[in-house]
């Protein structure tokens, strides 16, 4: 019995899979059994969060020479972009670095894939595609309109992604996430860079007393308690989604996609922080603060398209599982970051 395209695997770059979300990819295509490569220039991303077993390259996305290579050496079939900046207020303060290291530096990846003959794209976009949207739970029809240069930079790329698969043979799939969290179950990676803006990780770097209190911007919404409302995916069942993505990329070439990922159910910002408390048995200091500009009242996904694209069932859809794994991996980054490090810096 022969195997359909859907069931094939094949070589898979990730870029930036050192990194928090592209290590949880590496991690769910290496337990499926794909052949898997990382490139990862460490800006932001750690060694010690790629598996000793996959094929590591420093360097930069923007270096096209050494992408080639790259995709010789482990016969890349396809790859899944992670590598960029994601800091909405950074990208408002250095806007340039944002279009550089989220646009042009996606441009030259992207060129080189058609240089190679790299038939499938994964992009990890963003809900900030959508800027303030008019209405929540956000269908992926609603406009596209960013209010700041992190939502550009990333809608830029969709748009080159569609414009590239249109005159080439490559399809792509842009995944746009909502608010990703948690860690790996078996706390193999997690969200490990510091000074993180992420509630969940503040939070619980808060209960574990790494920080003194929580700011929470804004009581005057209108949503049920006054605080902002978001959607909460577990960064492994995100981790999932690409792996199924993936695998619709291969069993159909001539498409491409373009979907939300979240789970379509929204928390306040108080209703973490309370969870938090639940789970740790303990009292997070809270500080009260104005409004952020430009963060809307709610947004939750509307993960329809997924679920009726992929054959996608979240695992760890639970607010408290989120945040006991993430507590987890807390506890786990303060004894990596205690051991010295071996040679090849990989903890």
């Amino acid at each position: 019995m022969t195997s359909s395209p859907a069931d094939r695997t094949v070589p898979v770059l990730v870029t930036g899979g050192a990194g928090y979300i592209g290590s949880h990819a590496v991690l769910a295509l290496r337990d499926a059994g794909w052949p898997v490569a990382v490139i990862d220039n460490l800006t932001t991303g750690f060694e010690f969060a790629v598996p000793d077993d996959v094929p590591f390259y420093k360097g930069d996305i923007e270096d096209t020479n050494l992408l080639a290579r790259i995709f010789a050496e482990q016969g890349i079939r396809a790859v899944m972009h992670f590598a960029g900046s994601i800091v909405v207020p950074e990208s408002v303060e250095d806007p340039l670095k944002y279009y550089g290291n989220n646009t042009a530096k996606s441009r030259s990846l992207l060129q080189a894939c058609i240089a190679a003959g790299i038939p499938h794209f994964l992009f990890s976009s963003t809900a900030a595609t959508y800027g303030v949207p008019e209405s929540s739970p956000v269908r992926e029809e609603a406009p596209t309109v960013p209010i700041n240069p992190y939502g550009w930079s990333k809608l830029m790329t969709e748009r080159m992604l569609a414009d590239t698969a249109a005159a080439h043979p490559i399809n792509y799939c842009a995944l746009r996430y909502f608010n990703v969290a948690g860690a790996d179950p078996q706390a193999r990676s997690g969200q490990s860079t510091a000074g993180a803006t992420h509630l969940i990780k503040v939070a619980v770097e808060a209960a574990l007393g790494r920080r003194e209190s929580v700011s929470v911007f804004g009581t005057d919404y209108d949503t049920p308690d006054g605080t902002g409302v978001r959607d909460y995916i577990h960064v492994s069942d995100l981790a999932d989604a690409h792996v199924l993505a993936l695998k619709e990329l291969i069993a159909k070439p001539q498409t491409s996609m373009t979907m939300n990922c979240g789970y379509g159910r929204g928390f306040s910002v108080l209703e973490v922080l309370d969870a938090v408390d639940a789970v740790t048995e303990g009292k997070i200091d809270r500080i009260f603060a104005p409004r952020r500009a430009g963060d809307p009242a709610a947004l939750v996904s509307d993960p329809g398209r997924l679920k009726a694209t992929l054959p996608w069932k979240p695992r760890h859809a639970n607010l408290e599982e989120i945040i006991v794994h993430a507590l987890a991996w807390e506890r786990k980054l303060a004894t990596i970051r205690q051991m010295p490090a071996d040679p090849d810096n990989r903890g």
